[in-house]
């Protein structure tokens, strides 16, 4: 069992930059694969980025790739989804998400069993 605290969150211009936390409880963080999703009003929720238990690989959905940066450090537990030039399209609910699974599909939300409550991010014109 891993619970998950996702922190960060805000309203930012345009252009702007977030960092999102995702805090897991417990001492097996790295055995977890982790993920970030984000659901926009009206839209169904999305996958955006994940990565691998090592943090030896990352993924990243068109969308984000080269704007937004997956990390980890398993020393405190903790993933983060840093966001660079943000654009009023990212405004969303940010969900962090972990999966033991293997093989695990990164990119498909049924791949993770444990899911945090959500940070809402609003980007502004």
């Amino acid at each position: 069992q891993v619970q998950l605290v996702e922190s960060g969150g805000g309203l930012v211009q345009a252009g702007g930059s977030l960092r999102l936390s995702c805090a897991a409880s417990g001492r097996t963080f790295s055995m977890y694969a982790m993920g970030w999703f984000r659901q926009a009003p009206g839209k169904e929720r999305e996958f955006v980025a994940a990565i691998s238990g090592s943090g030896d690989s990352t993924y990243y959905a068109n969308s984000v790739k080269g704007r937004f940066t997956v990390s980890r450090d398993n020393a405190k537990s903790t993933a983060y989804l840093q966001m660079d030039s943000l654009e009023p399209e990212d405004t969303a609910v940010y969900y962090c998400a972990a999966s033991r699974r293997y093989p695990l599909s990164y990119y498909a939300q049924g791949s993770y069993g444990y899911w945090g409550q959500g940070t809402q991010v609003t980007v502004s014109s």
